[in-house]
């Protein structure tokens, strides 16, 4: 499905003028492609059913040394096979970041959207900069490596931050170390938005359309920012209410759960004859957080409480996961690590792609161990490596992260009182606090000026990306947005959602341009 998450509060510092043009999103110059993308079969593993065409469109890997070094980034396209009704391009975005998008052209077709969207655009998929087939990099992470993912664990004491800490350090450390080449430090979301200027251009686009869920929204208010005149229509879907995921975004995870977390008590509630896991939301509730902190005191054969608060936070995402949310609540409950053990595999196997959550592991004290194999010298890459690494990238180089330890063990002492549910871990500290690369880029800051065109989508009860990240944006851009509100929980809107009321609002917009003359708010 979609992507990551959060929200972010204030408008961010401006990226000053450079002598690169794309920099300051005036006028494309030096190193601009003049070549029209040479079309051809996707790689092996863009696996789809609907049939896409991919090209390789080069940028600068320094956006002020425009004539530079130069890497690939891989683009997909859905072609329009209306010309008589195209309009242009809709380039899409599914979050992270470090979230692949080739296929998410055919994804959004096979989900249904509409036909009209279909023959008014060519959909255009791409890997960001160091993702996937786009000069991927690297930490060096190894599967047989005790970390998580990107979200960090909850800490139910200061004891945990500090040794979260120094787990993070090494990764940081192992980052540094394996970016031998230098680029991980470019890889910014303000240099992604100039990379879409540039795949513009070499598209022969006077304008560009946009669609950014999770994540892609901060790309897309960027690219908003930096080029409003080159921007066509803009949609963002569950906002982090910045054009980065920093701190403050990343610890709003915990406000998402206490949004959602209501959604799956009255569920469970209604069926507690089948799940047992308690007869009111209020039994719900007291039941997670009573099982979750005897996880912590005592793990169920490795299967502690932060990792069950994981799961859970996961498994809120959507409502189809309820059900097995329900399992693994069970299973735990009952005793039963072999099944708890699967359901959990299961679940980081269905999580939804290009959120941070899409990228994590059953931890090793968990996991299944596999059958003896040849010794070797050098461990197995992990199948995350890149996924991870790109993630950690883009968010430590976006902007300036905390640096002292204490500030993360008061944030989250502060956060497990005021979001009992999972605030213990997304005020957790990441390897962010201990980057090597000090920021190349200040993060782009939203712009009023410019024409009206963003339509700003959020869910009610969005665990990942709660309603604040929606409202946030809609503030930021002045009156070059409008917001509209569903009353859903839930992580996405147009087309990963069902709201009858935000697809036809953004379809209208898409297709004829009518941006809703003032916020709006759809029923359920």
């Amino acid at each position: 499905m979609l992507t990551v998450v959060a929200g972010l509060v204030g408008a961010l510092l401006a990226a000053p003028a450079a002598s690169a043009g794309a920099r300051a999103g005036t006028d494309v110059r030096a190193g601009t492609p003049t070549a029209a993308p040479d079309w051809g079969a996707c790689p092996d593993d863009v696996v789809t059913t609907v049939p896409l065409e991919c090209a390789t469109v080069p940028v600068p890997l320094d956006h002020d040394a425009p004539e530079g070094e130069q890497i690939d980034v891989m683009i997909s396209r859905l072609a329009s096979t209306q010309p008589e009704r195209r309009r242009g391009v809709l380039l899409l975005n599914p979050g992270g970041p470090g979230g692949s998008g080739l296929a998410q052209p055919a994804d959004l077709a096979q989900r249904g959207i509409p036909d009209t969207v279909l023959d008014a655009y060519d959909l255009i998929g791409m890997d960001p900069r160091g993702v996937g087939h786009s000069s991927p990099v690297s930490c060096g992470f190894t599967a047989d490596q005790d970390y998580r993912g990107n979200i960090p664990p909850y800490a139910p004491d200061d004891a945990a931050v500090t040794a979260q800490a120094r787990a993070a350090k090494q990764i940081a450390d192992q980052c540094a170390a394996h970016d031998t080449d230098g680029r991980m430090r470019h890889m910014t979301t303000g240099n992604t938005a100039r990379d879409v200027d540039l795949i513009r251009a070499v598209l022969g686009e006077e304008k560009l359309s946009f669609y950014g869920a999770s994540y892609g929204t901060a790309l897309g208010a960027a690219y908003a920012s930096l080029f409003p005149e080159r921007s066509d229509r803009v949609v963002l879907d569950s906002n982090l209410g910045a054009t980065s995921l920093d701190y403050d975004a990343q610890r709003r995870f915990g406000l998402g759960m206490e949004d959602r977390f209501p959604d799956f008590a009255r569920w469970a509630a209604a069926r507690h004859d089948s799940y047992g896991l308690g007869r009111t939301p209020r039994e719900v509730r007291a039941g997670y957080l009573e099982l979750a902190g005897e996880l912590d005191q005592h793990p169920a054969d490795g299967l502690d409480g932060a990792f069950f608060r994981f799961l859970m936070f996961v498994q809120v995402y959507t409502d189809e996961s309820f059900p097995a949310a329900a399992q693994l609540w069970q299973a735990l409950a009952d005793g039963d690590v072999a099944a708890a053990r699967g359901q959990a595999q299961e679940t980081l196997r269905s999580t939804v792609p290009g959120t941070p959550a899409a990228v994590a592991q059953v931890p090793a004290a968990v996991a299944e161990k596999p059958a003896a194999a040849p010794t070797s010298d050098a461990a197995a890459p992990s199948p995350f490596d890149n996924a991870w690494s790109s993630y950690l990238a883009v968010t430590c180089n976006d902007t300036d992260w905390p640096e002292d330890v204490e500030t993360y063990r008061a944030a989250v002492a502060a956060d497990r009182e005021r979001y009992p549910l999972y605030g213990g871990a997304s005020a957790n500290i990441t390897p962010c606090a201990f980057w090597h690369d000090d920021p190349v880029d200040a993060p782009v800051e939203f712009t009023t000026e410019g024409p009206e065109n963003v339509l700003v989508l959020q869910n009610l009860r969005d665990p990942g990306t709660p309603h604040l990240g929606g409202r946030l944006t809609r503030e930021a851009f002045g009156d070059r947005a409008r917001l509209v509100s569903v009353d859903a929980g839930g992580h996405g809107v147009y087309v990963y959602g069902p709201n009858h009321c935000a697809l036809n609002t953004t379809t209208r917009f898409l297709v004829d341009g009518d941006l809703p003359r003032r916020d709006m708010f759809c029923r359920p």
